[in-house]
């Protein structure tokens, strides 16, 4: 690995951090202008948006977390930090580049970084030998997606959780609303202004219907 290097040369452990943040935020530059449309936004979430998107998060209890368009990992590797020791966190890209960036960049044998559309989650996640997800993250753009595929992705993200599962989403405008509403039983809403641009977070709720009496 690189860090062996660095250290053996007397590199501090800032200088490795900057270095490290300057690939991350270099892989993130090139594919937003090679993809702008996959790419929600030209600059890395915040640490602040991070902490506060993974808070509703019960770590304790989940066994599966799902991440759509993981990117250069900045959620990933927060999500790996608080994750159980025997959890997974299943990573869907279609950016292939990314994929390949992230199976090298964390090498967590917790970390399962997979290639493919988040409209085939239950597929994926029957890969990994879990029944459901516990949750489901995603940052895609869902306002600057093909027509239908964000309302697939919502239906087959709602498949794909646990009853009280949750899908967490975090976008730069409120068009995902619609369609949250359209797909699940609960929906909070709320801003994180320290972030740029300011970021709106979602949290849709499948809730565990209670069986009727016979």
């Amino acid at each position: 690995m690189a860090s062996t290097p660095l250290k053996a040369r007397g590199a501090s452990p800032a200088t490795t951090a900057r270095s490290g943040f300057m690939a991350q935020w270099s892989m993130f530059f090139r594919q937003f202008l090679k993809h702008p449309g996959m790419v929600g936004s030209i600059i890395p979430s915040s640490r602040a948006l991070v902490d506060a998107m993974l808070d509703p998060v019960d770590w304790d209890r989940t066994r599966l977390f799902v991440e759509y368009g993981p990117g250069v990992g900045t959620f990933t590797r927060s999500i790996l930090e608080r994750m159980h020791p025997d959890a997974t966190l299943l990573a869907i890209d279609l950016n292939a580049d990314f994929v390949d960036y992230l199976g090298t960049a964390i090498p967590d044998p917790r970390l399962n970084v997979v290639h493919g559309s988040a409209a085939d989650v239950g597929r994926f996640v029957a890969e990994t030998g879990h029944r459901a997800a516990d949750y489901i993250l995603s940052g895609l753009p869902f306002s600057t997606l093909p027509p239908g595929v964000g309302e697939s992705i919502c239906r087959e993200t709602r498949a794909a959780l646990r009853p009280d599962g949750a899908f967490l989403v975090y976008q730069f405008s409120s068009h995902v609303a619609t369609l949250l509403n359209s797909n699940f039983d609960q929906v909070k809403a709320r801003t994180v202004w320290r972030n740029i641009p300011p970021c709106r977070l979602f949290e849709a709720s499948k809730l565990e219907k209670v069986a009727r009496a016979a």
